[in-house]
């Protein structure tokens, strides 16, 4: 009998349905289902006036979810796989992603093919593919005041997001450099296709051992997208008199003030998601965000 694990975006009733034909499968199939809420790994937003998050990023583990769990479906959108990031990396635990939301671009399947994967699943006729999580932690000298994981990225702005502001970043061994724009993202080859894309950087895949900086609106033609080694952990100070705004991965966050510094490094514990099939990831940014598709001209009907 093997553990398995049940991570449901519960908000969503088609989620929440379908949780219960998985988890009535594999009881009778004898094995033993461990069903969580996707909130758990929701850290939500510090607030400056509370005593901010000092749990370090492996408390969203949920009671249950250990290295010897075989694997742990998840049912929800592209936020539910996010949180379910958080909740099964710290302990290794491999995730089926079932897309139940709206684009799914880091899901792996569909509900169409939901007893094609629990068949799958319960024939362990799976591969694991890895893909590179940061751990994100604001320091106040040597306090950790917050602390979160990142599947996709770290994006640190003024409120309102159109002010521009000052930063200076120092990645590894390297000479700081400063940075004056609306905001700074650091993110992930996962990242890459998200928030990262839209302000302007390039396209990571996900193999790649590396980390990527990209100004939001910079002030300078010289401030660029920059890729360098994941191994370098990454300080960012902001050199602003006003708080900053942090958030990670869209849905955690809190303020950062001018005595604070960002420390982003390379996580030990990546995120392991279950492949089905072959993930060929061209062809996942051509069916889900259109690259590489030919421009041909349409004639005027």
């Amino acid at each position: 009998m093997s553990r398995l694990g049940l991570i449901v975006n519960d908000s969503k009733e088609l989620a929440e349905n379908t949780a219960l034909t998985i988890q009535q499968r594999l009881e009778d199939e004898g094995h033993q289902v461990i069903r969580v809420s996707s909130s758990g790994g929701m850290v939500g937003f510090a607030n400056p006036d509370q005593h901010m998050r000092m749990l370090g990023y492996n408390a969203c583990v949920p009671e249950g979810f250990d290295s010897s769990m075989l694997m742990a479906f998840v049912l929800g959108g592209d936020g539910t796989v996010l949180s379910a990031a958080r909740q099964t990396a710290p302990v290794d635990v491999p995730i089926l992603t079932i897309n139940t939301g709206h684009l799914g671009f880091l899901t792996e399947a569909y509900l169409v093919d939901l007893d094609k994967a629990i068949k799958q699943v319960l024939a362990t006729d799976w591969e694991i593919e890895e893909r590179t999580s940061l751990v994100v932690s604001v320091m106040r000298g040597e306090q950790r005041r917050w602390e979160a994981l990142c599947l996709n990225e770290m994006a640190l702005h003024r409120e309102p997001l159109t002010s521009m502001c000052h930063f200076e970043i120092a990645i590894g061994r390297h000479a700081p450099v400063d940075i004056s724009a609306d905001g700074v993202i650091l993110s992930t080859p996962t990242g890459s296709t998200a928030y990262s894309l839209s302000a302007g950087g390039p396209v990571i895949t996900p193999g790649c051992p590396v980390m990527q900086l990209t100004p939001i609106a910079p002030h300078s033609l010289a401030s660029r997208a920059l890729v360098f080694s994941d191994q370098e952990p990454v300080t960012v100070f902001p050199a602003t008199p006003e708080r900053l705004m942090m958030v990670v991965d869209g849905s955690a966050g809190c303020y950062v003030w001018p005595e604070d510094r960002v420390l982003i490094r390379r996580s030990d514990h990546p995120v392991k998601f279950v492949r089905l099939s072959d993930h060929e990831f061209f062809q996942v940014l051509r069916n889900k965000l259109g690259w590489g598709l030919p421009h041909v001209a349409k004639p005027d009907r």
